[in-house]
Protein backbone atom coordinates (compact mmCIF):
# COMPACT_ATOMS: atom_id res chain seq x y z
CA UNK A 1 0.00 0.00 0.00
CA UNK A 2 0.89 3.47 -0.77
CA UNK A 3 0.66 4.68 3.15
CA UNK A 4 0.82 8.39 3.96
CA UNK A 5 1.94 9.87 7.10
CA UNK A 6 0.75 12.88 9.65
CA UNK A 7 2.31 13.91 13.01
CA UNK A 8 3.27 17.12 14.57
CA UNK A 9 7.01 17.29 15.27
CA UNK A 10 8.45 18.15 17.80
CA UNK A 11 11.55 20.14 16.23
CA UNK A 12 9.38 22.07 13.93
CA UNK A 13 7.91 23.91 16.44
CA UNK A 14 10.44 24.37 18.89
CA UNK A 15 12.12 25.80 15.90
CA UNK A 16 9.09 28.21 15.56
CA UNK A 17 9.36 29.53 19.06
CA UNK A 18 6.99 27.10 20.96
CA UNK A 19 8.74 26.15 24.31
CA UNK A 20 9.15 22.80 26.06
CA UNK A 21 6.03 22.29 27.41
CA UNK A 22 3.62 23.42 24.46
CA UNK A 23 5.15 21.12 22.18
CA UNK A 24 5.38 17.83 24.81
CA UNK A 25 3.00 15.34 23.04
CA UNK A 26 4.51 16.21 19.39
CA UNK A 27 6.57 13.43 18.27
CA UNK A 28 10.33 13.23 17.79
CA UNK A 29 12.69 12.75 14.78
CA UNK A 30 13.00 9.27 15.31
CA UNK A 31 9.60 8.27 16.51
CA UNK A 32 8.36 9.19 12.38
CA UNK A 33 11.71 7.06 11.20
CA UNK A 34 10.63 4.30 13.50
CA UNK A 35 7.15 3.90 12.01
CA UNK A 36 8.51 4.90 8.31
CA UNK A 37 11.44 2.09 8.46
CA UNK A 38 9.13 -0.55 10.16
CA UNK A 39 5.98 0.25 7.43
CA UNK A 40 8.61 -0.03 4.59
CA UNK A 41 10.12 -3.09 6.28
CA UNK A 42 6.58 -4.65 5.76
CA UNK A 43 6.62 -4.02 2.32
CA UNK A 44 4.87 -0.63 2.17
CA UNK A 45 5.70 2.56 -0.02
CA UNK A 46 5.45 5.60 2.39
CA UNK A 47 5.00 9.43 2.05
CA UNK A 48 5.59 11.83 4.92
CA UNK A 49 2.93 14.14 5.06
CA UNK A 50 3.32 16.18 8.14
CA UNK A 51 0.35 18.34 9.78
CA UNK A 52 -2.63 19.11 9.43
CA UNK A 53 -2.08 22.18 7.18
CA UNK A 54 0.09 20.55 5.20
CA UNK A 55 -2.60 17.53 4.74
CA UNK A 56 -4.88 20.12 3.62
CA UNK A 57 -2.34 21.33 0.90
CA UNK A 58 -1.37 17.98 -0.24
CA UNK A 59 -4.60 17.14 -0.62
CA UNK A 60 -5.85 20.62 -2.59
CA UNK A 61 -2.75 19.21 -4.93
CA UNK A 62 -4.78 16.21 -6.26
CA UNK A 63 -2.30 13.75 -3.34
CA UNK A 64 -4.21 10.73 -2.49
CA UNK A 65 -2.98 7.66 -0.22
CA UNK A 66 -4.13 4.39 0.34
CA UNK A 67 -4.23 4.22 4.10
CA UNK A 68 -2.76 7.80 6.17
CA UNK A 69 -0.66 6.18 9.15
CA UNK A 70 -1.92 9.07 11.42
CA UNK A 71 0.03 10.10 15.20
CA UNK A 72 -1.11 14.21 14.88
CA UNK A 73 -1.74 15.46 17.83
CA UNK A 74 -3.21 18.89 16.89
CA UNK A 75 -2.17 22.41 18.14
CA UNK A 76 -5.49 24.15 18.92
CA UNK A 77 -9.02 23.49 20.46
CA UNK A 78 -10.94 20.78 22.16
CA UNK A 79 -11.02 18.94 18.98
CA UNK A 80 -6.97 19.60 17.59
CA UNK A 81 -6.54 15.39 17.64
CA UNK A 82 -9.86 14.95 15.78
CA UNK A 83 -8.77 17.34 12.89
CA UNK A 84 -7.17 15.01 10.30
CA UNK A 85 -9.39 12.36 10.94
CA UNK A 86 -12.15 14.97 9.80
CA UNK A 87 -10.56 16.03 7.08
CA UNK A 88 -9.43 12.28 5.61
CA UNK A 89 -13.40 11.74 6.26
CA UNK A 90 -14.18 13.96 4.06
CA UNK A 91 -12.31 12.77 0.98
CA UNK A 92 -12.84 9.28 1.86
CA UNK A 93 -9.28 8.11 2.69
CA UNK A 94 -8.70 5.77 5.62
CA UNK A 95 -6.62 6.40 8.40
CA UNK A 96 -5.56 4.55 11.27
CA UNK A 97 -6.87 4.56 14.86
CA UNK A 98 -9.81 6.56 16.22
CA UNK A 99 -12.63 8.91 14.40
CA UNK A 100 -13.10 12.37 15.39
CA UNK A 101 -15.99 11.47 17.64
CA UNK A 102 -13.96 9.34 19.72
CA UNK A 103 -10.87 12.08 19.07
CA UNK A 104 -12.63 14.39 20.66
CA UNK A 105 -14.23 13.13 23.43
CA UNK A 106 -11.48 11.42 24.88
CA UNK A 107 -9.43 14.33 24.55
CA UNK A 108 -12.17 15.77 27.32
CA UNK A 109 -11.49 13.68 30.36
CA UNK A 110 -14.77 14.99 31.75
CA UNK A 111 -16.91 13.54 29.28
CA UNK A 112 -15.22 10.50 28.64
CA UNK A 113 -15.50 9.78 32.75
CA UNK A 114 -19.44 10.52 32.13
CA UNK A 115 -19.29 8.08 29.42
CA UNK A 116 -17.73 5.92 31.19
CA UNK A 117 -19.74 6.18 34.75
CA UNK A 118 -22.94 5.76 32.85
CA UNK A 119 -21.91 2.15 31.33
CA UNK A 120 -21.17 1.12 35.02
CA UNK A 121 -17.41 0.60 34.73
CA UNK A 122 -15.58 1.99 37.79
CA UNK A 123 -14.31 5.14 37.43
CA UNK A 124 -13.59 7.74 40.69
CA UNK A 125 -16.08 10.53 41.16
CA UNK A 126 -15.07 14.02 39.58
CA UNK A 127 -16.43 17.51 39.41
CA UNK A 128 -15.80 19.97 36.24
CA UNK A 129 -14.47 23.39 37.45
CA UNK A 130 -15.35 25.84 34.55
CA UNK A 131 -15.75 29.17 37.31
CA UNK A 132 -15.20 29.86 40.55
CA UNK A 133 -18.49 29.34 41.53
CA UNK A 134 -17.73 25.80 40.34
CA UNK A 135 -15.90 24.68 43.38
CA UNK A 136 -18.62 25.25 45.71
CA UNK A 137 -20.28 22.16 44.27
CA UNK A 138 -17.40 19.54 45.36
CA UNK A 139 -18.91 17.71 48.29
CA UNK A 140 -15.68 14.90 47.94
CA UNK A 141 -13.56 15.46 51.25
CA UNK A 142 -10.12 16.05 50.48
CA UNK A 143 -7.11 15.03 49.43
CA UNK A 144 -7.95 15.79 46.03
CA UNK A 145 -6.51 15.24 42.73
CA UNK A 146 -6.59 18.40 39.94
CA UNK A 147 -5.54 18.51 35.71
CA UNK A 148 -6.41 20.19 33.07
CA UNK A 149 -9.46 18.96 31.26
CA UNK A 150 -7.84 18.30 27.85
CA UNK A 151 -4.09 17.96 27.78
CA UNK A 152 -1.60 14.83 27.65
CA UNK A 153 1.89 14.00 28.52
CA UNK A 154 1.04 14.57 31.90
CA UNK A 155 1.16 18.57 31.18
CA UNK A 156 0.03 20.73 34.62
CA UNK A 157 0.46 17.55 36.62
CA UNK A 158 3.08 17.63 39.48
CA UNK A 159 2.98 17.42 43.44
CA UNK A 160 0.76 20.53 43.57
CA UNK A 161 -2.07 18.61 42.22
CA UNK A 162 -2.86 16.88 45.26
CA UNK A 163 -4.74 18.94 47.00
CA UNK A 164 -4.67 18.55 50.84
CA UNK A 165 -7.86 20.62 52.13
CA UNK A 166 -10.79 22.02 50.59
CA UNK A 167 -9.53 25.34 51.45
CA UNK A 168 -6.60 24.77 49.20
CA UNK A 169 -9.06 23.81 46.08
CA UNK A 170 -10.24 26.84 45.36
CA UNK A 171 -7.19 28.70 44.75
CA UNK A 172 -5.37 25.73 43.19
CA UNK A 173 -8.24 25.36 40.33
CA UNK A 174 -8.43 29.06 39.36
CA UNK A 175 -4.59 29.05 38.80
CA UNK A 176 -4.68 26.20 36.86
CA UNK A 177 -7.39 27.45 34.50
CA UNK A 178 -5.39 30.67 34.19
CA UNK A 179 -2.17 28.77 33.21
CA UNK A 180 -3.83 26.07 30.98
CA UNK A 181 -7.01 28.60 29.56
CA UNK A 182 -9.22 25.51 30.08
CA UNK A 183 -11.58 23.73 32.58
CA UNK A 184 -9.92 21.66 35.55
CA UNK A 185 -11.11 18.43 36.74
CA UNK A 186 -11.22 17.56 40.34
CA UNK A 187 -10.94 14.13 41.41
CA UNK A 188 -10.58 11.85 44.52
CA UNK A 189 -6.59 11.19 44.74
CA UNK A 190 -6.66 7.82 44.38
CA UNK A 191 -3.14 6.48 46.51
CA UNK A 192 -3.13 3.30 45.40
CA UNK A 193 -0.72 1.41 42.32
CA UNK A 194 -0.96 2.43 39.44
CA UNK A 195 -1.19 0.52 35.82
CA UNK A 196 -0.97 1.72 32.16
CA UNK A 197 -2.74 -1.13 30.06
CA UNK A 198 -1.75 -1.69 26.68
CA UNK A 199 -4.53 -2.54 24.04
CA UNK A 200 -4.54 -3.57 20.04
CA UNK A 201 -7.92 -4.06 18.05
CA UNK A 202 -10.83 -2.58 17.62
CA UNK A 203 -14.07 -3.44 18.95
CA UNK A 204 -14.71 -6.97 19.37
CA UNK A 205 -11.08 -7.94 18.05
CA UNK A 206 -9.91 -5.51 20.74
CA UNK A 207 -6.99 -7.72 23.02
CA UNK A 208 -5.38 -6.68 26.00
CA UNK A 209 -1.52 -6.47 24.97
CA UNK A 210 0.07 -6.45 28.39
CA UNK A 211 0.28 -4.14 31.51
CA UNK A 212 2.71 -2.47 33.30
CA UNK A 213 3.09 -0.91 36.75
CA UNK A 214 4.23 2.48 36.92
CA UNK A 215 6.79 3.29 39.83
CA UNK A 216 8.09 6.08 40.98
CA UNK A 217 11.69 5.86 41.90
CA UNK A 218 13.22 7.62 45.20
CA UNK A 219 14.53 11.10 42.77
CA UNK A 220 10.49 11.57 41.28
CA UNK A 221 8.71 13.29 42.04
CA UNK A 222 6.18 12.14 44.50
CA UNK A 223 3.03 10.69 44.30
CA UNK A 224 2.20 11.54 40.68
CA UNK A 225 2.81 10.15 37.12
CA UNK A 226 3.58 13.88 36.17
CA UNK A 227 4.74 15.85 33.53
CA UNK A 228 8.47 15.98 34.63
CA UNK A 229 8.35 12.54 35.71
CA UNK A 230 7.40 10.71 31.89
CA UNK A 231 9.67 13.46 30.26
CA UNK A 232 12.77 11.90 32.52
CA UNK A 233 10.81 8.49 33.00
CA UNK A 234 14.23 6.76 32.01
CA UNK A 235 16.36 8.23 35.21
CA UNK A 236 12.55 8.65 37.37
CA UNK A 237 10.26 5.90 36.68
CA UNK A 238 10.47 1.94 36.54
CA UNK A 239 7.90 0.32 34.13
CA UNK A 240 7.31 -3.13 36.22
CA UNK A 241 5.38 -5.54 33.93
CA UNK A 242 2.78 -7.50 35.91
CA UNK A 243 0.76 -10.35 34.56
CA UNK A 244 -3.10 -11.00 35.41
CA UNK A 245 -2.46 -14.67 35.49
CA UNK A 246 -0.62 -14.07 38.78
CA UNK A 247 -2.13 -10.88 40.10
CA UNK A 248 -6.04 -10.21 40.83
CA UNK A 249 -5.66 -6.63 41.09
CA UNK A 250 -4.03 -7.02 37.53
CA UNK A 251 -6.94 -8.88 36.27
CA UNK A 252 -9.42 -6.66 37.00
CA UNK A 253 -7.75 -3.67 36.09
CA UNK A 254 -7.34 -4.89 32.59
CA UNK A 255 -10.86 -6.27 32.40
CA UNK A 256 -11.75 -2.49 33.08
CA UNK A 257 -9.47 -1.36 30.51
CA UNK A 258 -10.88 -3.53 27.53
CA UNK A 259 -14.07 -2.15 28.65
CA UNK A 260 -13.48 0.79 28.49
CA UNK A 261 -11.53 0.91 24.93
CA UNK A 262 -14.63 -1.08 23.93
CA UNK A 263 -17.37 1.34 25.17
CA UNK A 264 -15.56 4.14 23.62
CA UNK A 265 -14.95 3.12 20.08
CA UNK A 266 -11.39 3.13 20.03
CA UNK A 267 -9.63 1.64 17.36
CA UNK A 268 -6.75 0.11 16.17
CA UNK A 269 -4.29 0.19 19.03
CA UNK A 270 -3.91 2.80 22.46
CA UNK A 271 -3.73 2.51 25.92
CA UNK A 272 -5.71 3.12 29.18
CA UNK A 273 -4.83 4.45 32.23
CA UNK A 274 -6.05 2.81 35.45
CA UNK A 275 -5.42 4.13 39.31
CA UNK A 276 -6.42 2.14 42.75
CA UNK A 277 -7.64 3.80 45.88
CA UNK A 278 -5.93 2.61 49.11
CA UNK A 279 -7.83 -0.01 49.62
CA UNK A 280 -6.50 -1.56 46.20
CA UNK A 281 -9.88 -1.21 44.17
CA UNK A 282 -8.78 -0.46 40.32
CA UNK A 283 -10.46 2.92 38.46
CA UNK A 284 -10.55 4.08 35.16
CA UNK A 285 -8.63 7.40 35.06
CA UNK A 286 -8.17 7.79 30.68
CA UNK A 287 -7.45 6.83 27.66
CA UNK A 288 -5.10 7.50 25.12
CA UNK A 289 -6.46 6.50 21.78
CA UNK A 290 -3.01 8.31 19.90
CA UNK A 291 -0.56 6.27 21.99
CA UNK A 292 2.79 7.57 21.97
CA UNK A 293 4.79 5.57 19.42
CA UNK A 294 8.56 6.07 20.04
CA UNK A 295 10.18 2.66 20.53
CA UNK A 296 11.83 3.19 23.74
CA UNK A 297 10.47 5.91 25.13
CA UNK A 298 6.61 5.65 25.01
CA UNK A 299 4.53 3.49 26.92
CA UNK A 300 2.77 1.19 24.47
CA UNK A 301 6.23 0.21 22.99
CA UNK A 302 8.00 -0.62 26.20
CA UNK A 303 4.75 -2.52 27.31
CA UNK A 304 5.22 -4.40 24.08
CA UNK A 305 8.87 -4.88 25.03
CA UNK A 306 7.92 -6.10 28.63
CA UNK A 307 6.22 -8.52 26.38
CA UNK A 308 8.53 -9.90 23.96
CA UNK A 309 6.81 -8.05 21.03
CA UNK A 310 8.68 -6.29 18.53
CA UNK A 311 8.03 -2.55 17.25
CA UNK A 312 7.80 -4.04 13.85
CA UNK A 313 4.72 -6.19 15.38
CA UNK A 314 3.25 -3.81 16.91
CA UNK A 315 2.91 -0.98 13.59
CA UNK A 316 2.07 -4.65 11.86
CA UNK A 317 -0.84 -5.47 14.07
CA UNK A 318 -2.29 -1.45 13.86
CA UNK A 319 -2.11 -1.52 10.05
CA UNK A 320 -3.90 -5.13 9.96
CA UNK A 321 -6.79 -3.68 12.39
CA UNK A 322 -7.40 -0.80 10.11
CA UNK A 323 -7.21 -2.83 6.89
CA UNK A 324 -9.87 -4.76 8.57
CA UNK A 325 -12.09 -1.85 8.35
CA UNK A 326 -10.97 -0.56 5.19
CA UNK A 327 -12.38 -4.10 3.59
CA UNK A 328 -15.45 -3.08 5.13
CA UNK A 329 -16.15 0.44 3.42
Amino acid sequence: MKIGLTYDLRSEYLAAGYNEEETAEFDRDDTIQAIETSLNRLGHDTDRIGHARRLIDRLARGDRWDLVFNIAEGLYGIGREAQIPAILDVYGIPYTFSDPLVMSLTLHKGMTKRVIRDAGIPTSNFWVIETSDDVERVTLPPPYFIKPIAEGTGKGITPHSIIQSSAELGPACAAMRRTYRQPVLVERYLSGREFTVGIIGTGPDARILGTIEVILLADAEPGVYSYVNKEKCEELVEYQPVWSEKDPLVQRAEKISLESWQTLECRDAGRVDIRCDGEGNPFFLEVNPLAGLHPHHSDLPIICKHMKIDYIALIKGIIHSAEKRMNHL
